[in-house]
C-alpha cells in the first residue's frame, strides 16, 4: 500500500538507469542528489537488465526506481533530473546510446501532461519491464492515469526476460 502524501506535495516516480562506468555508483550518486527534487520516500531494489530497443552491443544496465515527495511541478522535476544527469557526466550524443546515467520522470501524481517536450506519464512506461518491475516493488497499487491499470498489473503482464535482481 502506498502511504498518503502530505498536503501540498505530490509523489513523483523517477526511473534510474546506468550502463557505463561504475553503474552502482552512478545510481547512488543520482539518489544522493534527488534531494534537490524533494523527500525520497522509497527506493526499489537494483535490477540488471538487457538494453532495450537498441541496435548492436551495449553493456547491461542497472535500473532502479525512486519515489520522491515534491512541491515541484513535472517540468521543474525534469529540469532537475537533467541537471543531475549532467552533474554525473551524462553526455547526450545519440538516441538510445549507452549512458552513465539516465533519469526519467515516470509518473508525477496522477497528472497527464504533454508540454515543452515533457510527457507524463512516461509514454513508454507500460512497455518497459525494466522500470515496471522496480516501480511495482515500491508502488504496486498506483494506477496509471491513462491506462487506468495498477502498476502491479502492468508489471505482471510485461516481458521480464533479461531482468534479474542483484544484491
Amino acid at each position: 500500500m502506498v502511504p498518503p502524501v502530505p498536503s501540498g506535495l505530490v509523489t513523483a516516480y523517477v526511473g534510474l538507469g546506468s550502463n557505463l562506468g561504475d553503474r552502482s555508483r552512478n545510481l547512488q550518486g543520482a539518489i544522493d542528489r534527488l534531494g534537490k527534487v524533494g523527500i525520497i520516500t522509497a527506493v526499489s531494489s537494483i535490477y540488471q537488465t538487457k538494453p532495450w530497443m537498441v541496435d548492436g552491443y551495449q553493456p547491461r544496465y542497472l535500473n532502479q526506481v525512486v519515489a520522491v515527495n515534491t512541491i515541484l511541478d513535472a517540468l521543474q522535476v525534469v529540469t532537475e533530473l537533467l541537471a543531475i544527469e549532467s552533474s554525473l557526466g551524462r553526455v547526450r550524443e545519440e538516441k538510445n546510446a549507452s549512458r552513465t546515467l539516465d533519469l526519467d520522470l515516470l509518473l508525477h501524481g496522477d497528472i497527464v501532461l504533454e508540454a515543452s517536450g515533457v510527457t507524463v506519464p512516461h509514454p513508454r512506461l507500460h512497455e518497459r519491464a525494466f522500470v515496471l518491475v522496480p516501480l511495482a516493488e515500491i508502488a504496486a497499487d498506483v494506477v496509471h492515469p491513462i491506462l487506468d491499470r495498477t502498476i502491479s498489473d502492468l508489471a505482471d503482464e510485461s516481458d521480464r526476460s533479461g531482468i534479474s535482481g542483484i544484491a
